[in-house]
């Protein structure tokens, strides 16, 4: 699963970071897009489908909504703004993706026109949603950061029965996730065990896990943004600013072009035959010899260019004699030396 001209699909995600404002969210759309990344994703939430007045906070940082249902309320977009952001993406050649939580949200996407579903880490056991999701036939990407593998199977079970494509992203729901919880090794497992394409939804707020993890075969990242690691929200210090999106964006097609091109080590020594004989050793006399000089190690050095008699041959030149006189730094030739009678 990934876009349409490069390996890996490399997703930028905004989530809650807009806090509610129409123009913030549009600005991340700019922002994202000028960075180079594939796809924006964002997170449909409607309050009174999702949640109740009873839900906890998971951080309380916002100091202005009494409960995180009036967060939800605060922060949601009307359809019409959700178009207007997919259609503003559009113009940035930039997927437009959102998680719904909730069926509402599920509808409301459908007809605004996603390419994709993106299922969040505590959506993966909703298997209603899922279902619902199932009868649009798009392609699937589930995070794994809240589900077990057994949770993961029910999941996977039900995509296939459908026969509908997904991938699973490892992902550990720590905000920010530590070194020690990232979890690479879990790509693999993911491979093993549902033989499908994975990727990384890392959380660390650096860049170095997702580089890692297209290293070894993600074909999926998904990482927070934001404008400022001093900006309000409940993500900041787990998302990359523009800069470190930028810089994610070059390392990934760096790594890619590397996988992409395999060098044989023979083909690639053929090639650099004339550094090769720029940078390597020759054996020289260390001082002027006359003709018939027994060599031995005290007449000789080794010596840049290596267009001579290379050095590591020094053993078939040891115990020969010169056949003239040569100068000092004189590169010796198989025609200066003969073998003893």
């Amino acid at each position: 699963m990934d876009s349409s001209h490069n390996p890996c699909l490399i997703i930028a995600e905004v989530a809650q970071a807009h806090d509610g404002s129409l123009g913030a969210a549009h600005a991340y759309i700019d922002a994202i897009a000028d960075a180079g990344a594939d796809a924006v994703k964002f997170q449909t939430h409607i309050a009174e489908a999702e949640s109740t007045p009873h839900e906890p906070w998971r951080v309380k940082f916002s100091k202005q909504d009494a409960t995180r249902y009036d967060y939800w309320k605060r922060i949601e977009f009307t359809e019409e703004q959700w178009l207007g952001l997919k259609q503003h993406a559009d113009e940035r050649n930039l997927i437009f993706l959102s998680s719904p939580f909730s069926i509402e949200a599920v509808d409301l996407l459908t007809r605004i026109g996603v390419r994709y579903w993106k299922i969040a880490s505590g959506e993966v056991s909703n298997l209603p949603m899922l279902e619902h999701i199932l009868k649009t036939r798009l392609p699937i990407i589930l995070s794994s950061g809240m589900s077990s593998l057994d949770e993961l199977d029910v999941a996977v079970q039900l995509i296939r029965s459908q026969e509908v494509a997904y991938s699973i992203l490892q992902c550990t729901t720590a905000y920010p996730c530590p070194p020690e919880k990232i979890g690479l090794n879990m790509l693999e497992v993911l491979l093993q065990r549902y033989g499908c394409p994975y990727g990384l939804s890392d959380h660390s707020g650096v860049i170095y896990p997702s580089l890692a993890a297209v290293t070894l075969g993600a074909t999926v990242i998904e990482v927070h943004v934001t404008f400022s690691k001093q900006s309000f929200g409940p993500d900041t210090l787990a998302s990359l600013t523009f800069p470190e999106l930028k810089q994610l964006v070059e390392g990934i097609r760096f790594i890619e072009k590397m996988k992409a091109h395999p060098v044989d080590k023979d083909s690639m020594a053929h090639e650099m035959e004339p550094l090769h004989q720029l940078f390597t050793k020759s054996i020289v006399a260390k001082v002027a010899l006359p003709a018939g000089t027994i060599l031995h190690s005290d007449h000789l050095a080794f010596k840049k260019p290596g267009t001579g008699i290379p050095s590591a041959q020094l053993s078939s030149v040891l115990g020969r004699r010169l056949t003239r006189d040569i100068e000092a730094d004189h590169l010796l030739g198989l025609s200066d030396i003969e073998d003893i009678a």
